[in-house]
């Protein structure tokens, strides 16, 4: 799963357990998640990381560009305002980041192919 930073990181640490998107999946299990090269605005960044309590790295240095871990994707449901709820769970931290060997795609790919 294709995330950017800061979500990636929130991910890996366990405060973000869930990711909003506009499909729903039927894919459960564990998956990669690959932190995008994307970038979101400075402001936006820096309130996220501040909404995730992330202080003890710059933004700037998290890794990008490569698969950081993996996490167990559950159950998908609907908000009620046509985007879906993926419930993330049990993040598994790799202590070398990997970069993917596949050109990543915005939402799933196979990165080691």
């Amino acid at each position: 799963l294709s995330i950017r930073q800061p979500h990636a990181e929130a991910i890996m640490r366990g405060t973000k357990d869930y990711e909003i998107r506009s499909r729903r999946t039927k894919k459960t299990g564990t998956i990669y998640i690959y932190a995008s090269l994307g970038r979101d605005s400075i402001s936006d960044e820096a309130e996220s990381m501040e909404e995730y309590g992330i202080d003890d790295i710059a933004c700037e240095s998290l890794p990008r560009g490569v698969v950081i871990g993996t996490v167990e994707l559950g159950d998908c449901s609907e908000s009620g305002f046509g985007d879906y709820y993926w419930k993330l769970s049990n993040p598994v931290l790799w202590d070398y980041p990997i970069p993917p060997q596949g050109k990543p795609q915005p939402t799933w790919f196979y990165p080691f192919r």
